[in-house]
């Protein structure tokens, strides 16, 4: 991930992380952070220091005597933070910690041959998937590469049965939090980005800053490989290239408007967070306020819906949904897409994630409205089971909307595999959260993110008015 630690001393009762600031009188806040994000991440990536104790050390060689090393393990996970060291004082305080450690158990072999499987950023997935590597590759665990290949490869047969068959067909996606929906997005729309070729397809956001940072990121990254490779091009063309296959939806639908009868170069597009497209009450007073366009009667799904279908031939939507997440005015949820399909397209085919009926989406009666219920075909592979995030969260997400759902028993269940792993606490104060996650924040990250970092809708999906927060 481009950080290299100076050096790691594997002994058989802790792993040391060792960063060295020669020449260096004092201990910057900035380098105990960097020693911090090494120890975190070697902790929450690599598999062989899973469940080992780790113990970062800042050496500023010039410094003053720091005085006593203050070792207490008091994270579950059995990583102390930060310890500080001058030239003379190393060798007490690595002492000092293997005294404090009764267990010898690490075996120095078989750590070496651990895997480090860090979770990319969206960005440099991004970048990745634009260079030509394969969605699995980029994944931290086997289970998560084959889930995510899975998923790609069953979007993959829709548009191409959709293709040969001349038909118009929609996917709905969905996905634990983390399980990398819009990577999978932006895998198809990255593997057919010739707009001379029928299979060109173009990924859609709403989110306006993710979709400038991935045309300025991939732009960029475009640029330095081809001057690595001899060649030259502009970054002006660079991100002419990106902006055509990676776009904001709303700049999407205001080209659609231009010329009602023509059908969009693409006859692939993948909607990201499908749920928060706009209402009808949503679309028509903005297209009537901000488009001077009286009497637009349509939401924002069916236009979309329409742009698509104004193709002839065949075309497909892919639909990325996450559960619940409606959260701003005017957004629709999945079951507008369904309420669409079925006033305006009923001869599309549908195919949808099985668990598109469970809680947070409650599309089942729109399912039931559908004219064809032949046309929907059910998809196991549509849905991302397992999340990219840090191998503690794996079930998390679960026990979070069992939470939210009132499903006790469930709850009981699940949280049995996190005891131990995962800090987890329940409040009904937001002030509260705030101050124990402050308190809990290991490392740069959060820490540096303090004001507004929490957003919590303190709502039970299952409808009681009672507010909960969980950490």
């Amino acid at each position: 991930m481009g950080k290299y630690v100076d050096a790691v001393v594997v002994t058989q009762s802790v792993i040391f992380v060792l960063e060295f600031k020669v020449g260096e009188r004092f201990f910057p806040a900035h380098a105990i952070d960097q020693v911090w994000d090494y120890a975190l991440d070697l902790k929450n990536f690599h598999e062989t220091s899973h469940e080992v104790p780790v113990a970062p050390i800042l050496i500023a060689t010039e410094a003053g005597d720091p005085g006593e090393a203050d070792i207490r393990w008091p994270a579950p996970d059995r990583l102390l933070a930060p310890l500080k060291a001058n030239r003379d004082t190393l060798g007490t305080v690595m002492a000092a910690v293997l005294a404090s450690l009764s267990r010898a158990s690490i075996d120095p072999r078989a750590w070496e041959q651990g895997r480090y499987s860090p979770t990319p950023t969206i960005i440099e997935a991004a970048m990745a998937l634009y260079r030509g590597h394969g969605v699995e590759e980029i994944s931290r665990s086997d289970a998560c590469a084959i889930n995510l290949a899975q998923t790609s490869e069953a979007i993959g047969a829709i548009i191409k049965e959709a293709r040969a068959s001349g038909r118009k067909a929609i996917c709905f996606v969905t996905g634990v939090p983390g399980a990398g929906k819009t990577l999978v997005g932006l895998n198809i729309a990255t593997q057919h980005q010739d707009r001379n070729q029928d299979l060109y397809s173009v990924f859609l956001s709403g989110n306006g800053p993710l979709v400038a940072v991935l045309r300025e990121a991939l732009a960029r990254d475009k640029v330095g490989r081809t001057k690595a490779q001899g060649r030259k091009i502009s970054k002006k063309e660079a991100t002419s290239e990106v902006q055509m296959f990676i776009q904001n939806v709303h700049h999407f639908r205001d080209e659609c408007l231009v010329d009602a009868g023509r059908p969009p170069i693409e006859h692939v597009a993948i909607f990201d967070e499908a749920q928060r497209a706009w209402n009808l009450e949503q679309t028509s007073t903005f297209m009537r306020l901000k488009k001077k366009r009286p009497g637009f009667e349509q939401s924002e799904p069916e236009f979309l819906l329409s742009c698509l279908d104004r193709h002839p031939s065949w075309a497909t939507v892919v639909c990325l949904v996450g559960g619940g997440q409606e959260i701003n005015t005017g957004e629709a949820g999945i079951g507008e897409w369904f309420a669409a399909l079925a006033r305006s397209f009923p001869a599309w085919d549908i195919y949808v994630s099985p668990n598109l009926s469970g809680p947070g989406f409650s599309v089942d009666e729109a399912l039931r409205r559908l004219p064809s219920p032949s046309r929907v075909h059910h998809r196991s592979e549509l849905h991302l089971s397992v999340s990219l995030r840090s191998f503690r969260a794996e079930h998390v997400s679960r026990f979070v909307g069992q939470v939210l759902d009132l499903e006790l028993a469930a709850a009981k269940e699940t949280l049995r595999h996190l005891q131990g792993k995962y800090p987890i606490r329940l409040t009904r104060d937001v002030e509260t959260a705030r101050r124990w996650l402050r308190g809990q924040a290991r490392g740069p990250g959060l820490r540096h993110q303090q004001r507004g970092a929490l957003r919590i809708d303190t709502t039970t999906r299952a409808g009681q008015n009672e507010k909960r927060m969980l950490c």
